[in-house]
């Protein structure tokens, strides 16, 4: 494995960084008190290719391998303070476009992704129930076939995006026996749709930014062509998006902890108790050391997610591993750095407190750190 960038690789890493701090920062306390979208933000990051990375040509896009968009997400994470846009920005990208490229039919694709890419368009997934999260195939939301369409009827939550999307990718029972290969089909639904309703947006800890809903499907007629992917091949469909989303996304926080570390640091060597810089002491030290060394380990691990990918394999322990390292990593960082501040980490002008409610969700959202581990247990064999 090779992670040297090209000229190419690091020259798109600094465009974006600089695009970020540039487009995206002004006002996110604002947002951030409002739970207020940025859509000026989001169709900033469509001009400048974000929204296409993965997409080929033919569609718009860039046609970027994982790598080249793992470091794009990555500049993305450590430009923007606006983690909230971000995570919805990744959201579209993993679990909707990539999804719609990979399991898509010709005409589906020609109907979403280059609308997808411009921005004109928002998309999602809706997988998550108020009784199924982590035991995703107990999902009540049933598919039912009648008079050669598709019924939807049920019920999701923490549905990302919802409240702005306008097409998502929703799961649901179809009435197969249960298991990786079958139980579950993917639809492309879009929100405008009778009978499906948006609820209002729910309030949450963290990436307040970011749109969340519940969707509720109340007989949503699918036509046989708006089917993902097969009838019982929904389970693939979401392992392959959680790859893409479990190195990707995870990049995307890779770079808001080097941005941390290196507003920690600035800290340490400002802040003077005792008659020197806090940053002397071994206490402070230790912490930002562990903090440098959480990202140098963090890194490794998403990125030879991505070269696997790229060089045509499967990635689904790597993936796991790497997503429970760097989102509890994460977490810990975010804890270490209120504690570096002190009493000003506690408070919102120093915006260390809102970098660390951000954090938390990284070890919910794209499965639980306890379902990383029982991943790779069962890669172990247990």
């Amino acid at each position: 494995m090779d992670f040297t960038e090209s000229e190419e690789q690091a020259l798109f890493r600094r465009q974006i960084v600089e695009f970020a701090r540039a487009r995206l920062n002004s006002g996110v306390k604002e947002r951030e008190s409002s739970g207020t979208f940025d859509r000026a933000g989001f169709l900033a990051c469509a001009e400048i290719g974000l929204l296409g990375l993965p997409v080929p040509e033919a569609y718009g896009g860039l046609g970027q391998g994982v790598v080249s968009s793992m470091i794009a997400m990555e500049a993305l994470g450590y430009g923007a303070e606006d983690q909230g846009l971000a995570f919805a920005v990744n959201t579209q990208l993993w679990t909707c476009e990539v999804p719609i490229l990979h399991f898509g039919t010709e005409a589906q694709k020609q109907r979403y992704l280059p609308k997808l890419v411009t921005g004109e368009l928002i998309g999602g997934h809706a997988t998550t129930e108020p009784n199924s999260g982590s035991d995703a195939y107990a999902m009540e939301t049933k598919a039912e076939l009648k008079d050669g369409v598709w019924i939807l009827n049920g019920n999701k939550t923490f549905i990302t995006n919802a409240p702005i999307a306008d097409v998502l990718i929703i799961f649901a029972s179809t009435g197969e026996s249960k298991g990786f290969g079958g139980g579950i089909t993917a639809f492309l639904v879009e929100t405008d749709q009778k009978g499906v309703q948006i609820g209002p947006p729910l309030k949450k800890m963290g990436l307040k930014t970011s749109p969340m809903a519940e969707v509720h499907l109340e007989d949503v007629v699918v036509p046989p062509e708006m089917v993902l992917g097969k009838k019982g091949g929904g389970a693939a469909i979401f392992s392959s998006e959680m790859e893409w989303e479990r190195s990707c996304l995870f990049a995307c926080h890779l770079g808001a902890m080097a941005r941390q570390l290196e507003k920690c640091v600035e800290y340490a060597k400002e802040r003077k108790q005792f008659g020197q810089a806090i940053g002397k002491y071994q206490a402070i030290s230790h912490r930002l050391a562990n903090m440098k060394l959480r990202i140098e380990m963090a890194r490794p691990m998403l990125y030879k997610v991505g070269w696997l990918k790229d060089q045509g394999q499967r990635a689904v322990l790597e993936a796991a591993i790497a997503k429970l390292y760097v989102s509890e990593a994460y977490v810990q960082s975010s804890l270490d750095a209120v504690q570096i501040f002190g009493g000003y980490g506690y408070m919102e002008e120093y915006d260390v407190e809102r970098m660390l409610r951000d954090a938390v969700g990284s070890v919910l959202y794209s499965g639980t750190s306890d379902i990383q581990r029982n991943i790779i247990a069962r890669w172990l064999g247990l």
